[in-house]
């Protein structure tokens, strides 16, 4: 028998440019899902720094941990803060007519 070692993978360890960032937050956004932003938000700011995206937004170090935890509801502008920080500017753009809509 061979022992294998394994390494354990975070999706944060794919983010390495602010393409793959803004990629990753852009999936999010497309879920429609607003725990998925603030996953996603947590998921960049810890691959760039919490440190540096807690002094960049204004926002305390811990403040910030606590309004991307899961179980948190983080203000609109906490979330602007956070993404102004992580060099995101988050649009809204006419939404896709669903099929059968008639239109």
């Amino acid at each position: 028998m061979t022992d294998t070692a394994f390494s354990t993978w975070h999706i944060k360890d794919d983010i390495r440019s602010d393409e793959d960032a803004i990629g990753y937050l852009n999936a999010a956004l497309e879920e429609r899902d607003s725990a998925s932003l603030q996953d996603m938000l947590d998921v960049v700011a810890r691959a760039r720094g919490m440190t540096g995206v807690a002094r960049t937004s204004g926002l305390g170090r811990e403040p910030l941990y606590k309004a991307l935890r899961p179980d948190s509801k983080p203000s609109f502008d906490t979330i602007m803060r956070v993404a102004d920080a992580l060099g995101a500017q988050l649009y809204s753009f006419p939404q896709k007519h669903q099929h059968g809509s008639g239109a």
